[in-house]
């Protein structure tokens, strides 16, 4: 049998895109996207011992991820983004048209609030709105509503973005 650190490290390797989208829907730059995984991390390994499988270690660790992120970008409230041509520089500048649409996308989500942004995360992930529900503790009703308007919110954004 694995030890705890060994078992913990193979369930972070296992799950860790789940952390990295989550990372990368809360903070803009990648020096900060690094600091908020380190910080998730520890968070997760200070819960570990007390994890007792009664969820899948997916909704385990999105459940603590969403929560440090959210807390940590309630303390650092990041100065607002301008538009996308002016961020545009920081991104890595590859021919490929889906790195753009990438970028627009990650753009346009770091324009929701923090519980729009769990609840897209969570839908991009395939996951069901009872399961939306059983880590973000809403009701299914309320994710449906929730997400039509984010879809409605989205669409608002690049029509703007088209437009200009």
């Amino acid at each position: 049998m694995a030890s705890p650190d060994k078992a913990f490290v193979q369930l972070l390797l296992q799950q860790q895109n789940i952390v990295h989208k989550i990372c990368r829907a809360y903070c803009p730059l990648e020096e900060d996207r690094r600091d908020l995984f380190q910080e998730i991390a520890l968070q997760l390994w200070r819960a570990y011992p007390n994890f007792r499988n009664e969820a899948k270690e997916s909704t385990w660790i999105y459940r603590i991820a969403l929560n440090v992120a959210i807390s940590s970008h309630r303390k650092t409230r990041p100065q607002p983004i301008g538009p996308l041509t002016k961020i545009m520089h920081q991104i890595p500048n590859e021919e490929s048209d889906t790195e753009e649409r990438v970028a627009m996308l990650y753009q346009a989500l770091y324009t929701l609030s923090d519980v729009e942004k769990a609840l897209l995360l969570l839908s991009f992930e395939e996951k069901t709105n009872d399961e939306i529900a059983e880590l973000t503790g809403l009701t299914p009703n309320n994710i449906r509503v929730k997400m039509h308007r984010i879809r409605e919110k989205l669409r608002a954004h690049f029509l703007t973005i088209h437009s200009t």
